[in-house]
């Protein structure tokens, strides 16, 4: 890429190139960029008006990618602005009720997209919805729990599953359902293993894998990587264990490829930052 950056985000455009957002080097930028794979070469585009990281990026139906959010270098923003691929622009859109970091979007079947979580200087457990149609963002259910380093996983059955994360210095092994149609968080079994920084991932039987992230070591002050994975079955709400990864990792990625196995790559163990992958 033209520009080193950490806590940016990733997202595949329709005409098949890949938008890189913002992210951090030693403050937040407002940099983007595009690969292009047939070349695999990066060309630069249009900058976002504000400077972040802990951001989120999600893909709208008519192609546009929301960003919303994220860290400036001195505050949480609860700005939104939407790229267009076509000229390589950004316009402002509604900003959202409350600034949020380290939280989660995900977009909806209705084309909506729900935001969940995140912090900004408190812990927060509220989440909003956003309107493409509108450009308006609105308070929906709250979460039972205030998390942040959470993933969220859109199933097969249109509910929004919420899992691990950290509220404060307390890792979470509570998961929660969204229900679109209420609007309403419903608590659903518990992961073995409370974690933050992991990856989860919706597999084609309509399972759930969650793997490795980061925990507190009882009587410790500092959080140790995990190999452990699990399953989340929607069909009964509950977990179990699968084999682990053969290396400790959180703050790794998860790819789904089309013969639906699993890429881990990455992430950190110890202090140490890792080029290993493997495959679930």
């Amino acid at each position: 890429m033209s520009v080193a950056r950490y806590w940016h985000t990733a997202s595949t455009l329709a005409n098949g190139l890949v938008l890189v957002t913002g992210g951090n080097i030693v403050g937040s930028v407002n940099t983007a960029e595009l690969y292009n794979s047939s070349t695999g070469t990066w060309t630069t585009t249009g900058s976002m008006s504000a400077a972040r990281g802990d951001h989120t990026a999600s893909i709208l139906a008519n192609g546009y990618i929301l960003v919303t959010g994220g860290f400036n270098g001195a505050a949480a923003l609860k700005s939104a602005e939407l790229y267009n691929p076509s000229s390589g622009t950004w316009t402002i859109t509604g900003s959202m009720n409350v600034a949020r970091e380290d939280h989660t979007a995900s977009t909806l079947a209705n084309g909506s997209v729900l935001v969940a979580g995140g912090k900004n200087g408190v812990y927060l457990n509220s989440a909003e919805l956003y309107n493409p149609l509108t450009g308006t963002w609105t308070l929906t259910g709250n979460m039972s729990t205030p998390r942040y380093f959470h993933t969220t996983s859109t199933l097969e059955n249109g509910l929004i599953l919420v899992v691990g994360g950290q509220n404060s210095n307390v890792y979470l092994d509570s998961a929660e359902l969204y229900n679109p149609s209420t609007g309403i968080w419903t608590t659903t079994g518990s992961m073995n293993d409370a974690r933050a920084h992991h990856t989860t991932s919706l597999l084609a039987t309509g399972s759930v894998l969650v793997a490795g992230g980061s925990n507190r070591v009882a009587g410790e002050f500092h959080d140790a990587a995990l190999n452990s994975a699990e399953l989340y079955n929607p069909s009964t709400g509950t977990w179990t264990t699968t084999s682990n990864m053969s290396i400790a990792r959180e703050i790794h990625i998860a790819s789904t490829l089309a013969n639906g196995k699993v890429l881990v790559t990455g992430g950190l163990y110890s202090g140490v930052y890792l080029n290993s992958a493997e495959l679930y």
